[in-house]
């Protein structure tokens, strides 16, 4: 197998791994709080508002990720994810010691390698392109 296939390779595993460890883990729950009974609760780190934090919260973590794990748009979709990770480390957590900090950097890496690198040939950018 040549590099640029192995490469692709992992390239659909960090997508794949990331967008749905994103969803799984940390969007969904965050999404179903739209249709709690109970009035939304939820951290407003840059002064949005609870709702429009969680909104864009949303957004990154389940709908950017989606994307992600398709390979569509993938430089797009990563930046919104790539912020999420920044302001959990940086505004969140910032006065928490490292270890709760590490997931968000755990996180925050891959999304910046598949901005440089792109989603490779198993994605529906690179199958749009080929059209």
């Amino acid at each position: 197998m040549n590099i640029s296939k192995t490469t692709d390779i992992a390239l659909l595993l960090l997508r794949l791994t990331f967008g749905g460890l994103m969803i799984i883990n940390h969007g969904w729950k965050k999404f179903m709080k739209f249709f709690a009974d109970d009035p939304i609760k939820f951290a407003d780190p840059i002064g949005l508002g609870a709702e429009t934090s969680l909104g864009l919260a949303v957004f990154a973590e389940v709908f950017c990720a989606v994307m992600l794990m398709l390979g569509l748009f993938t430089r797009q979709v990563v930046i919104p994810l790539i912020i999420t990770m920044l302001v959990a480390i940086f505004i969140i957590h910032w006065d928490d010691p490292f270890k709760k900090k590490e997931m968000a950097f755990l996180y925050l890496i891959p999304y910046i390698c598949l901005l440089i690198k792109g989603a490779g040939w198993y994605s529906l950018d690179a199958q749009i392109r080929k059209v």
